[in-house]
């Protein structure tokens, strides 16, 4: 599954350092704004090949992906990954007044993107890294079915028992009553 985002990393890399000659007619700051489009697709791939794995219903939620990273991953790679994509991003989107992305700057993401990749490829598959404890059951109350008393608890409206009215804050008097009216 991975060897598609390492294929787009690959291609940016031929990109932002072609063989002598061979260049074209591509500016270099064309040529990064490419490799930044192909190292955001190789994130958002792995990202989609990790979440198949674990929670194929994850692939459909675009933003959402990266924000549950960190249940399966630890803190650091979920906060890189998000930071790297969001730089990737930017870059990605061209704006007229601004110059193009600097080839050294897109070869920095290139390598983040490499460490980020190997580090997901380590990620568990099945299970969260952060623990959820299970619920405990309220005091006073059983949980299984023999011991369940046959008598409702004093608050259960099915009994017959009245909702106590509220009490006014602290410090406040009760209103008096109205008496009469239009």
């Amino acid at each position: 599954m991975t060897d598609n985002a390492r294929e787009l990393v690959s291609d940016a890399e031929a990109l932002l350092q072609p063989p002598a000659g061979t260049a074209g007619p591509l500016s270099p700051g064309v040529r990064a704004r490419a490799a930044a489009m192909l190292l955001r697709l190789a994130l958002d791939q792995r990202l989609d090949d990790f979440w198949h794995g674990v929670a194929p219903a994850m692939t459909r939620n675009a933003k959402h992906r990266m924000l549950c990273l960190e249940a399966y991953t630890d803190r650091g790679t979920a906060r890189r990954w998000r930071l790297t994509w969001s730089a990737l991003s930017g870059v990605c989107h061209h704006r007229v007044p601004e110059l193009p992305p600097m080839p050294a700057e897109i070869q920095a993401r290139l390598l983040e993107v490499n460490a980020l990749l190997d580090a997901l490829d380590g990620a568990p598959t099945a299970t969260p890294a952060v623990v959820i404890p299970a619920p405990v059951p309220p005091t006073g109350r059983t949980t299984t079915l023999a011991a369940t008393p046959a008598v409702p608890p004093a608050g259960d409206l099915r009994a017959g028992h009245s909702v106590p009215k509220p009490c006014p804050p602290p410090g406040r008097r009760v209103a008096p009553p109205v008496v009469g009216g239009p």
